[in-house]
């Protein structure tokens, strides 16, 4: 276990039906739980990931073997689903589970990870080494997207 300003964490892969535990309350509260099944969540290649403090789950993310058509780099990972409860924003529960995640990919010989982040996610994403490829774009019910990715030869 590791120390996040005064928490002790814990961070560990964890199913995709897990994920709906975070995923609903920060990224689509409101609305059916369905909508918190991503295309790809149980495929083999995916990777679900954990921070739990004590034994609260509040924090995940997962990757995705999946590759975005305007990257050229064959060995790629999608990065979905990152979410961090309220109460832990801004306390860098975020960075440090997205930065796990990160090592496991590049340890899987991937060169670049990518994400449709949101507007508000966009200074986070930036402040983890992420660039902004393309224009922005609508996800309908969500908002305003920037495609973002990090060649993890940077690690």
């Amino acid at each position: 276990m590791s120390v996040i300003k005064n928490f002790d964490y814990n961070i560990v892969r964890i199913t995709s039906k897990e994920t709906h535990l975070v995923r609903h309350p920060v990224l689509r509260k409101g609305k059916p739980i369905t909508t918190c099944v991503f295309e790809g969540d149980d495929d083999e290649t995916t990777i679900h990931l954990g921070l739990f403090i004590k034994k609260e789950l509040v924090s995940v993310c997962s990757f995705f073997k999946n590759n975005h058509a305007s990257i050229l780099e064959e060995n790629q990972y999608q990065l979905r689903g990152m979410a961090v409860l309220d109460k832990y924003q801004g306390k860098g529960v975020g960075k440090i589970i997205l930065s796990y995640g990160e090592n496991i990919i590049k340890n899987k010989n991937t060169k670049i990870i990518w994400c449709n982040a949101r507007e508000i996610a966009v200074p986070f994403y930036d402040k983890s080494g992420y660039k902004i490829i393309g224009n922005p774009f609508d996800i309908m019910g969500i908002g305003k997207h920037f495609v973002m990715y990090k060649t993890l030869d940077e690690l």
